[in-house]
């Protein structure tokens, strides 16, 4: 099976963050320096991902130039992840890539995970109660606390009808 990667226009960020946390490499255009059309810009580059995007008119013209996209037809963020499940999708909790800039989560050092914290403001005793993975570029530290349990029963609420 071809995995999965993905580029997000600039309406659909929550999308975005989803895929990435589902750990689907995704490109939002707003995290990218681009100089000139954004539309043009997703026409022609990153043609090994799928074009995601809510304007009607750049799709059409993703269509036309044989360019892989999808069109999310919904404002909520439920229904969007509902929609894209319809083409293979699987949201679930993933933790390989950051949320924020779609870059690959390791393991921190010791040294990086104080860091975190101490700039942070967490309390260190964060390191013997979860498992910890750090995204080097953004110096960001992911864990299972309460906001997993948010995700997961948002998550529940995306699979039941």
């Amino acid at each position: 099976m071809v995995e999965m990667k993905f580029l997000c226009d600039r309406m659909l960020g929550k999308l975005a963050t989803w895929l990435r946390i589902s750990g689907y490499d995704t490109l939002y255009i707003g995290d990218l320096d681009i100089e000139g059309d954004e539309d043009e810009y997703m026409l022609k580059n990153h043609h090994d991902r799928i074009l995601l995007t809510k304007d009607k008119e750049l799709y059409r013209k993703a269509v036309k130039l044989n360019r892989s996209a999808f069109y999310i037809s919904s404002d909520d963020i439920t229904e969007q992840m509902r929609e894209l499940m319809r083409i293979g999708v699987v949201f679930q909790i993933v933790m390989d890539r950051c949320s924020v800039c779609n870059s690959l989560l390791r393991r921190p050092t010791r040294e990086e995970a104080l860091e975190v914290m101490r700039r942070e403001g967490i309390s260190e005793d964060l390191m013997q109660k979860y498992e910890l993975w750090y995204c080097e570029r953004c110096k960001k530290l992911y864990w299972m606390g309460s906001h997993w349990r948010n995700m997961i029963r948002f998550l529940k609420r995306v699979y039941s009808p």
